[in-house]
């Protein structure tokens, strides 16, 4: 099958490449993606946007849908259960600059479920179909699909889902390897994203638990997926596409971050959460990414509690670097829990 150059492009880089960052609500914002790109990954997909129109103009949409100088291609996922407001959607978000459409079959959550989005919509393939064919044939750029093993264990239809997926003209399928029942506990299946792939000519891209160099080789050998797509694993961490592609070009492992650069990335992370969002929203969106990057760090619960009381974005960004800088001048930069994991392993 002939693939759409946009696509095509995607999957002719080299192998350390191949390294996307999965789309995750509150938190694949611009700045997350650019920053991810920076450190190495392939592709990024945005957050989530809904294809009701009535939101499309929320503050919520209105940043989501925000691509202003990102690095091209530029994918927008979009949700809902309506063929015709899907196609709709997709057709808007061309217009503001996607080169490709995403469409969110695999979100677990609830209020999403609810409405027959997301994951849930396995639960009816014939709409499922619908939806595929008619946002496909809504816009001239390739329509990609990100879905799961299917909604309930026992009853997995991704094999079905896949190959009409394929058959409707979708350009690529991302997988997850849980069921919407499975939310994210049990471990990813891989070997059912195996089957996906070779039963299906278009790209596949392995998702689920992918938290290590080692395991981004592993699923991408054991599979054969076209790509790996790293979600929770690069929250506080976006430097992870960096050491996951060394390991895959060389076989080698890189340093760890010094705590310096922990820092400074952190502290340029803020700087443009905080030219994005403004000073209200952006002080508070940082919260969770200053907690994922200081996570075990020495300290790090006490300065945590503390920098949530925090109410500008200059008072936050000052009690995060100052902690930072503590740690430098101190030495220790583990968590006392480390420190004695790493005793008791030093002893045996």
């Amino acid at each position: 099958m002939s693939q759409h150059p946009v696509i095509q492009e995607l999957f002719d880089r080299p192998i350390e490449r191949k390294l996307w960052v999965a789309p995750m609500a509150g938190v694949t914002d611009r700045p997350f993606r650019t920053l991810c790109k920076y450190f190495g990954a392939g592709h990024a997909v945005s957050e989530m946007m809904t294809a009701d129109k009535t939101l499309r103009m929320s503050k919520k949409s209105l940043y989501r849908a925000n691509f202003d100088g990102e690095i091209a291609p530029i994918s927008a996922q979009i949700a809902g259960s309506d063929p015709a407001e899907l196609a709709e959607a997709a057709r808007y978000q061309v217009a503001n600059g996607a080169q490709i459409v995403d469409i969110n079959m695999g979100c677990p959550a609830k209020k999403v479920c609810n409405k027959l989005a997301g994951s849930a919509l396995l639960k009816d393939e014939d709409l499922v179909a619908r939806i595929l064919d008619t946002v496909v044939a809504a816009v001239d750029v390739p329509v990609t699909l990100k879905t799961r093993l299917g909604y309930l264990n026992g009853h997995e239809n991704i094999l079905r889902v896949a190959k009409r997926a394929e058959e409707a003209g979708i350009a690529a399928l991302s997988l997850h390897g849980r069921t919407r029942e499975d939310m994210y506990l049990n471990t990813a299946r891989y070997s059912l994203i195996k089957e996906v792939k070779s039963l299906l000519t278009i790209p596949v891209i392995a998702n689920g638990d992918i938290d290590t160099p080692e395991k981004a080789k592993y699923v991408l050998d054991y599979t054969g997926a076209d790509a790996v797509m790293i979600g929770r694993a690069a929250q506080g961490r976006p430097w992870i596409f960096r050491e996951m592609g060394h390991y895959l070009k060389t076989g080698e492992h890189l340093a760890a971050p010094s705590i310096t650069e922990v820092r400074d990335v952190l502290l340029g992370h803020l700087s443009e959460l905080y030219g994005f969002y403004g000073e209200y929203s952006g002080c508070r969106i940082s919260r969770k990414h200053i907690a994922w990057y200081t996570k075990g760090l020495r300290s790090s619960n006490e300065f945590r509690q503390n920098m949530y009381k925090v109410e500008s974005t200059a008072d936050q960004f000052k009690v995060v670097e100052d902690y930072f800088n503590n740690l430098l001048e101190h030495g220790q930069i583990m968590s006392d829990v480390q420190v004695d994991q790493v005793n008791l392993l030093e002893t045996k």
